[in-house]
C-alpha cells in the first residue's frame, strides 16, 4: 500500500478529520471522557474495530484521556488504512460523548 505525501496527509486531515493532527510520523488525536471506565470502554470498542480492519493503533490511556497515534508501519507512513481507522474511531467516539 502506498503512503501519502506529507502534503496529502495534511490536506486529507483538513478535509476529513479536522480534530486530528500530523507530526510527520503519525496522525494523532487525544480523546477525553468523563471517567476512566468510559475511556477504557472506548478503547475496547476501538480494539474490536481495529481487529476487524487488521490495523492496530499505538495508544495510551491516562485516567479519562486516550491518545491514539496511527501510521502504517510496513508502508513507512500514513496510508488509506490510517484514515479509514481514524474515521471509524470518530464514529465510535460520537457514541461516547453522551455518556
Amino acid at each position: 500500500m502506498k503512503s501519502f505525501s506529507k502534503t496529502e496527509v495534511r490536506e486529507l486531515l483538513a478535509a476529513k478529520l479536522k480534530r486530528w493532527s500530523f507530526d510527520g510520523i503519525y496522525i494523532t488525536r487525544n480523546f477525553k471522557f468523563k471517567t476512566f471506565v468510559n475511556a477504557f470502554s472506548f478503547m475496547t470498542a476501538v480494539a474490536l474495530e481495529a481487529e476487524k480492519m487488521d490495523h492496530h493503533p499505538e495508544w495510551s490511556n491516562i485516567y479519562n484521556s486516550v491518545t491514539i497515534n496511527l501510521n502504517t508501519h510496513d508502508a513507512h507512513g500514513i496510508t488509506q488504512k490510517d484514515f479509514d481507522l481514524a474515521q471509524s474511531i470518530e464514529r465510535l467516539f460520537e457514541s461516547y460523548t453522551e455518556i
